[in-house]
């Protein structure tokens, strides 16, 4: 009687435990890939002409990046069309990117110029990069390479 009550105990311990670590995998796998513009919603900078934070409930991961936005519309037209919606070069600065340098940018800082979307890392950076829109885009161009693969 002792041993079967034994067996059954432990069984309940081996259940819990085990459910416990296959439900925590996804979030730790979903934390492992990086977080794209700091948890802003790109698609917000389109629609709202603001940057918004988005939300972790709200999330999806495309080109090895995780996106959150501030509504699940949102989420659906970037899944749509994320080249549309992602930032030109990623989490960085597009100005910078201009004269071979790789800062990170802050998402409070944008512009978006014939339908795509530059962050920069300081409040200066759009006005400063769309007085020579082509020549900087060019340059950053040129430049991407210098963006480090995640």
């Amino acid at each position: 009687m002792y041993n079967l009550f034994r067996r059954n105990a432990i069984r309940l311990v081996l259940l819990v435990v085990s459910s416990s670590l296959a439900t925590s995998i996804p979030s730790v796998a979903a934390e492992s890939v990086p977080l794209a513009i700091k948890g802003y919603d790109p698609v917000a900078y389109f629609t709202d002409a603001k940057p918004t934070r988005g939300l972790p409930t709200i999330e999806y991961e495309w080109d090895e990046h995780r996106y959150r936005f501030s509504r699940p519309e949102h989420r659906e037209l970037f899944k749509a069309d994320p080249v549309r919606y992602a930032p030109q070069f990623a989490d960085f600065c597009a100005m910078a990117l201009t004269r071979g340098k790789v800062i990170e940018a802050n998402p409070e800082y944008w512009l978006i110029k014939e339908g795509k979307l530059y962050i920069f890392a300081i409040p200066a950076g759009p006005n400063r990069f769309q007085q020579e829109l082509e020549g900087n885009v060019a340059k950053a161009n040129q430049n991407r390479a210098l963006i480090p693969k995640r």
